[in-house]
C-alpha cells in the first residue's frame, strides 16, 4: 500500500513538474539568417518565459510578430504568388532579436526608422531590437518600438550543435566562432551554470 502511494505521488510529481516546465521553457528553431554569426537557420534554442521588466539590453529575445506588420515574406515575396502562402505562414511566427534598449535607457542612434533627438529614452513598457546581421534583419529599425508585451522569453541557450558545427552554450560558440560577445549580455543568477 506504501509502496502504490509512494509511485503515485512521485508519477504526480513529475507531471506538476512536467506541466510547470512547459509553462516557464520553451524551445525555438531559428530561421532565417538575422542573427548569424551567433545564431545559424535550423539553430534551436531554449527560451525562459520572462516578463518585460526582466528583460536586459545585450539578451537574445523571443517575440511575437506585431499584428498588423508586414513580415518579411510579405516584403520580398510581393510580386511572388508563392509570396502569399509565405506570409501567411509569417503570421503568428516568433522573431528572434537581440535587445539593444530597455525602458528608461537612451535610444541607439539608427535604432528607429525615424531619427529622435538625442539623449530620447524608450518609453515605458517597450523594446528596442536588432538582428545580429543587421543587413538580413527586420528589426526595430523598421518596427520601431515594440511592446514587451510580445515578449515570449528570453534566450537561456542553444540546443545541441549549431547547424554551422558551433559547439552548444554561448562561452563555446563565442571561443570557437571568435565572437565578441555570448548569446546573452547579462547574466542574472539564474543563468549560471552555462
Amino acid at each position: 500500500m506504501i509502496a502504490v502511494a509512494v509511485v503515485a505521488g512521485c508519477a504526480a510529481s513529475a507531471a506538476l513538474a512536467g506541466w510547470w516546465l512547459r509553462r516557464r521553457l520553451v524551445v525555438v528553431t531559428v530561421t532565417g539568417r538575422s542573427m548569424e554569426p551567433t545564431l545559424h537557420h535550423g539553430d534551436r534554442v531554449l527560451a525562459r518565459r520572462v516578463p518585460g521588466r526582466a528583460v536586459r539590453t545585450g539578451q537574445l529575445v523571443v517575440l511575437d510578430w506585431p499584428a498588423g506588420v508586414a513580415g518579411p515574406a510579405e516584403r520580398a515575396d510581393a510580386a511572388d504568388p508563392a509570396g502569399a502562402v509565405r506570409a501567411a505562414q509569417d503570421r503568428g511566427r516568433w522573431m528572434l532579436k537581440r535587445v539593444i534598449a530597455v525602458a528608461g535607457e537612451p535610444v541607439p542612434p539608427g535604432a528607429l526608422p525615424e531619427p529622435v533627438p538625442p539623449g530620447t529614452v524608450v518609453p515605458p513598457g517597450r523594446l528596442v531590437v536588432r538582428g545580429d546581421n543587421a543587413d538580413l534583419s527586420h528589426d526595430s529599425r523598421q518596427l520601431g518600438y515594440l511592446d514587451d508585451r510580445l515578449l515570449l522569453g528570453v534566450v537561456m541557450r542553444r540546443l545541441g550543435p549549431s547547424v554551422s558545427g558551433q559547439p552548444a552554450g554561448s562561452a563555446a560558440a563565442s571561443a570557437v566562432a571568435g565572437m565578441p560577445r555570448p548569446l546573452v549580455g547579462h547574466h542574472t543568477k539564474e543563468d549560471q551554470g552555462w
